[in-house]
């Protein structure tokens, strides 16, 4: 299935349908622009993508500019996602001052890219957030939110069934075996395993959404 999300992405590149998005952050150091994000936007939990860096020094004349080639000859590279971390090989792109190294992302959230070092004798320690890490139901299509809804309600229907057993047995109105309280005890403690099971598929439930 990914390789078919893949191939559909690249054959949109391909043809110009879709151009890639670059809510990326840019941070200065003194006369350095280096600028970080995903290869592919939004970036998706599970899904192959790659950390993008720009260096770049500004030209004298208003909107020029040059890439900074082997920029990373003096520095290490650190992805950061809450208290994990992983220096990261960096390889440079074509174009001069692009670089990326290429990440599978498993968890959503913040991730963020540290830099220590110097580039061409400009000390260098800093640490750039880049965009959040989405769950895959931003590509979901259809949205799954049909079978969500009808797992609740089995689970609704599950309960219910499981209280109207519970008042039977109060009420006497289900019959048990005539050796008294021990009949009395092994109903309960299946209908307590009944119960068990609903909280479980609850839980397990949640943890899918």
């Amino acid at each position: 299935m990914k390789i078919v999300v893949f191939g559909i992405i690249g054959l949109l590149f391909s043809i110009g349908m879709i151009a890639p998005s670059f809510a990326h952050t840019t941070v200065h150091v003194e006369q350095y622009e280096i600028e970080a994000g995903w290869g592919i936007e939004p970036p998706v939990v599970g899904i192959r993508n790659e950390f993008m860096l720009k260096i770049i020094e500004r030209g004298e004349k208003e909107g020029t500019f040059s890439g900074v080639t082997s920029a990373f000859k003096n520095v290490d590279v650190t992805a950061m996602f809450g208290g994990a971390t992983k220096k990261i090989d960096i390889n440079s792109d074509p174009r001069p001052g692009y670089y990326f190294s290429p990440v599978i992302p498993t968890k959503t959230g913040t991730y963020m890219i540290e830099l220590k070092g110097e580039i061409r004798g400009v000390p260098v320690d800093i640490k750039i957030p880049i965009e959040d890490v989405e769950p895959t139901a931003v590509l979901d299509f259809p949205p799954s939110k049909g079978e969500g809804a009808a797992d609740v309600a089995s689970l609704k229907t599950a309960v219910s069934s499981l209280q109207q057993d519970v008042s039977k047995l109060k009420s006497g109105e289900t019959e048990v075996a005539s050796d008294g309280g021990a009949a009395y005890d092994f109903a309960i403690f299946g209908l307590s395993i009944a119960a068990a099971a609903i909280i479980l598929s609850i839980i397990a439930l949640v943890k899918r959404k």
